[in-house]
């Protein structure tokens, strides 16, 4: 199997770790101690305050990447048409737009000086996956 191959079928891996992994520990005083939120936990949090808006999150942070992974992989084994890459790239699209929308929150968070905001290890993640898989779609020809 070639690498880029590989590459895009580890994401099918990656990406649920990045999903449970810390994006980021925010807390009110940093003597009292940093929660550590995931997309996961995240998520949660948000379903309860808003079904509307976490619906799109999890459609930006879980499905649209996902889904763009497991196109990719379904072109590199023949079983999709690369007619479907403008799709999938546009699926590629929407889940960067989730990573601006947690950079935009920890910005956010920061100016206003009531709370404390770190990012950790998997933002970094999570947006590695994401570039990574823009990357790889973009080895094929529309």
């Amino acid at each position: 199997m070639r690498a880029p191959v590989l590459l895009n079928l580890s994401l099918l891996v990656l990406f649920p770790i990045a999903w449970f992994a810390p994006l980021l520990r925010a807390g009110l005083l940093p003597l009292l101690g940093m929660a550590e939120i995931s997309v996961v936990t995240g998520l949660q949090t948000l379903w309860d305050a808003d079904p509307a808006l976490a619906l799109l999150v999890s459609f930006l942070a879980l499905f649209a990447p996902y889904a763009k992974v497991i196109g990719v992989a379904l072109i590199d084994f023949g079983l999709l048409s690369p007619r479907a890459l403008p799709a999938l790239r546009l699926m590629g699209r929407l889940a960067m737009a989730d990573v601006f929308l947690i950079a935009l929150y920890i910005v956010l968070a920061k100016s206003t000086g009531l709370a404390k905001v770190e990012t950790a290890w998997g933002l970094w993640l999570f947006t590695a996956c994401v570039g990574l898989s823009l990357i790889l779609s973009h080895r094929h020809r529309a």
